[in-house]
């Protein structure tokens, strides 16, 4: 297959701004000097990290918390930001200590991911963490998570659990099933 040439950005403009959001607008012309507006969330150059945290007892540990875009509390793995000046591996160990309590001696990267790539560029790598320790660092979680523990075994119901709904937690579990497989 021949390899395309990226359409022009013929001009970008900020659409609408939250305190959390930019949404910007770019009018580009393609290859075959088609015009169209395409609207995305403006890069913030912020990645995040994903861990699938495995205990000696062959669980694993999940996250229930408030989701506000659903309305609801849902179940998935821990997560975060990445913060200036961190690699991906020191923010999977912070969090990890933040949201359940513990840090992994050996983080194993599964893939990175991103999530609407039409609308997003942010990334988030995921992670397999095993060897945990206990130690707990204070988090920004406005209420204490839930910290749920599943057999390993029987991890393949979580997905037609109705709480376990998130793309990325579906994608981190099947990825850590895959690996660990015997």
């Amino acid at each position: 297959m021949a390899k395309r040439t990226p359409p022009e950005i013929l001009a970008k403009n900020t659409v609408a701004q939250s305190r959390l959001f930019t949404i910007e607008a770019l009018d580009l012309r393609f290859s075959n000097g088609e015009e169209r507006t395409y609207e995305r969330m403006k890069p913030s150059g912020r990645n995040a990290v994903m861990m699938v945290p495995v205990t000696a007892q062959g669980d694993i540990l999940l996250v229930r918390e408030y989701a506000a875009g659903t309305e609801r509390y849902e179940l998935g793995f821990p997560k975060g930001l990445i913060d200036a000046g961190e690699t991906p591996q020191q923010a999977a160990e912070r969090e990890l200590k933040e949201e359940i309590g513990f840090g992994a001696r050996k983080l194993t990267p599964l893939k990175e991911v991103v999530l609407a790539p039409s609308y997003f560029s942010s990334k988030m790598t995921l992670f397999i963490a095993e060897d945990l320790y206990s130690e707990q660092l204070e988090g920004d979680e406005p209420e204490p998570l839930e910290v749920v523990r599943w057999p390993l075994a029987q991890a393949e119901e979580l997905l037609t659990h109705l709480d376990f709904s998130e793309a990325r937690s579906i994608t981190a579990l099947l990825l850590t099933l895959q690996r660990l497989k015997p």
